[in-house]
């Protein structure tokens, strides 16, 4: 029975929450600061940022003052590419560190796939991990087609996680069953597909029959499906009703509804497998 403690077990032994709160484009300063702390008293104990985000100083003082023990939160940031190499992605996990005000983080992730230091970066990663400042080591937007090309190409390190974007409308199937055979934990971003399918017939008819909001359909379906979740809101009421998703299920003919509406669509400007950054 899934319930807001539920975790999922990764190929580093460590346990991720299934539920976490996402910081992508939440202003640094109070209004981020605010919305952790609402995600800390809903009961969401997985944080997820990056240094691209420009706000992990405030997710560093939220959580320091949040009242939640360090060790009670899993705790994940990400190197863009500007950073990837062996120096340059050691610096830049020090800097996330210092910023976030902790020793390490739960899980360091890759942002985006690039050729040039990618695999220079990966075994840097995997030295921060030995020397116990990142707990687990994955990458983020890399589909089949990268890490056949490129991953699985120079290393036998599996990754424990892929944060991607998912969601009925871009139903991945593909990615999902080549990762559940990798051992490597899918994790979804934006996962209410930036509310561009609020209005959808199919999702109100079925968060109606559920007594739930749409954006709870929305993530019980990912969650029904395996994946750990990280939806993202600056509003404390919305974050609330986020973490409100563990007293329904969804039924099989539900999850078959929801599975047809996939139409391939990517509500980020640049698909990583179009071409590399």
């Amino acid at each position: 029975m899934l319930d807001i403690n539920s975790t999922v077990r990764l190929n580093s032994g460590q346990d991720m929450p299934s539920l976490g709160f996402g910081v992508f484009e939440i202003e640094n300063g109070p209004v981020c600061e605010r919305a952790v702390t609402a995600a800390l008293e809903a009961g969401y104990r997985h944080i997820d940022t990056a240094a691209i985000y420009g706000n992990e100083e405030s997710v560093g003082n939220a959580l320091a003052d949040g009242g939640v023990p360090r060790e009670q939160i899993f705790l994940t940031t990400k190197v863009f590419i500007g950073d990837l190499g062996r120096e340059k992605t050691r610096a830049a996990c020090e800097a996330s560190l210092k910023r976030l005000r902790t020793d390490y983080v739960d899980l360091y992730l890759i942002h985006w796939p690039i050729q040039e230091g990618l695999m220079e970066a990966w075994e840097t990663m995997q030295a921060l991990r030995d020397e116990g400042k990142a707990r687990s080591i994955g990458v983020s937007n890399f589909t089949v087609r990268r890490f056949e090309e490129v991953v699985f190409q120079h290393t036998d390190e599996v990754p424990a996680v892929d944060q991607v974007e998912f969601h009925p409308f871009w139903y991945r199937t593909e990615l999902l069953e080549y990762c559940r055979g990798k051992g490597i934990q899918l994790e979804s971003y934006s996962p209410l597909v930036r509310a561009q399918r609020m209005d959808d017939p199919t999702l109100k008819e079925l968060a109606a029959k559920a007594g739930k909001s749409v954006p709870q359909v929305l993530i019980r379906w990912q969650l029904q499906h395996g994946l750990v979740v990280i939806p993202k809101s600056s509003h404390p009421e919305r974050i609330a009703e986020n973490a409100k998703v563990f007293d329904f299920e969804l039924s099989p003919d539900d999850m078959a509804r929801l599975d047809s509406l996939n139409e391939d669509l990517c509500t980020i400007s640049w698909r990583p497998e179009d071409d590399w950054f």
